[in-house]
Parts: structure tokens; C-alpha cells; sequence
């Protein structure tokens, strides 16, 4: 889990009852390290059935929230996984994700293949571990990057300040703003 993840922002938050794809699909691997646990342990019979139907259940269960979040979602995410995806499969597979398909997008703001385009798009999503990864992708375009810099709910500024692609002056400004910062605090 990231640091960002336990980071909430009130006027972001979908409200109580939002799981989004990276919840649902934590839960699932989750599951499956404990029924791996389970099947490495001598319990009768009886209960060993039992355990591994409900732990089945629940897997089950939650493979079909992630197809209600997105359809043929494990299918997707091996696409984005294999050393073949191309950006403009990456791109479209953006349009089509729904918003709290974090996971998906998350692995494509990360995705080396994506383009300037996909950075674009994803550069605006209200989860910010997919912000962060767009702020510090090699490909995002200079446009992308300045917006992001500007971005009041998380500091990517920071993140902004060290991407080769960030207009010089831009980059010197926002390393400027890091210098006094690192001037302003007290020594310890």
C-alpha cells in the first residue's frame, strides 16, 4: 500500500460506501494468501471443506465486484500487465474504465508505454497515487506537468520539480520553492 492511499481528502472522497478496484482486488489476494495458508495445515476433513468452500465463496464473490466495477476486469489487467501492450490500447482502456477502477488506472499512470495523451487523461483523476505516478512518468508533456504542479489537494509540485520533462523554468521555480522550504526549517 502506498502512503498516499492512507491519505484521505474530504472533497474527493466518493462517500462511505465507494470500493473502489483497488480495495475489492486487495481483499481477493488477500483470500487467496489465506486459503494457500489454509491448504498448507492439518485440519479434519470436514473442516477443511468447510473453511476452503467459504474462503472459494468469498474470492468468488469478490472477482464478481471487480467485474461489476469493470467488465472482464482480470482479462484487462493482464493486457496492461503484458510486455506487449501497446499505447494505444493503454489510452483506450482509459476511456472505457470507469472512475473507481483505481487499480486499472493506476497501473497504467505507471505503465512505461503510456503516452502523453493517457498521462493527459489520468493526470486528472481524483485518486492521487495515480496523480503522483503521472507527475513522475517520462512521458507526460510539459502541459500535463504544469497543471499538476498547480494541484492545491497533494504536493506533486515536488514530484514535478524533478521530471526532465518539466519546462526549465518551471523546474527552477518550483526547485526555488523546495530550496526555501529546506531554508526554512529549523535544524535539529
Amino acid at each position: 500500500m502506498r502512503r498516499s492511499d492512507l491519505v484521505q481528502h474530504k472533497e474527493k472522497e466518493k462517500g462511505p460506501g465507494t470500493r473502489t478496484s483497488q480495495i475489492v482486488f486487495g481483499e481477493r489476494q488477500h483470500l487467496l494468501r489465506v486459503l494457500d495458508s489454509l491448504e498448507g495445515t492439518e485440519l479434519p476433513i470436514a473442516r477443511m471443506q468447510q473453511e476452503r468452500r467459504t474462503l472459494e465463496e468469498l474470492i468468488h464473490a469478490r472477482t464478481r465486484e471487480l467485474n461489476q466495477i469493470n467488465t472482464a476486469w482480470d482479462e484487462k489487467i493482464g493486457l496492461v500487465l503484458s510486455a506487449d501492450a501497446k499505447p494505444e490500447m493503454l489510452e483506450k482502456l482509459v476511456k472505457q474504465a470507469p472512475e473507481e477502477d483505481f487499480y486499472l488506472l493506476r497501473l497504467i499512470s505507471e505503465h512505461p508505454r503510456s503516452n502523453a495523451k493517457t498521462l493527459n487523461k489520468l493526470a486528472k483523476h481524483p485518486y492521487g497515487a495515480i496523480r503522483e505516478n503521472v507527475a513522475r512518468h517520462p512521458n507526460a508533456d510539459a502541459a500535463t506537468l504544469a497543471w499538476l504542479s498547480r494541484d492545491r489537494s497533494q504536493p506533486l509540485w515536488y514530484l514535478v520539480a524533478f521530471n526532465p520533462n518539466t519546462p526549465t523554468p518551471l523546474q527552477r521555480r518550483l526547485r526555488d520553492r523546495l530550496k526555501r522550504l529546506g531554508e526554512s526549517q529549523p535544524s535539529k
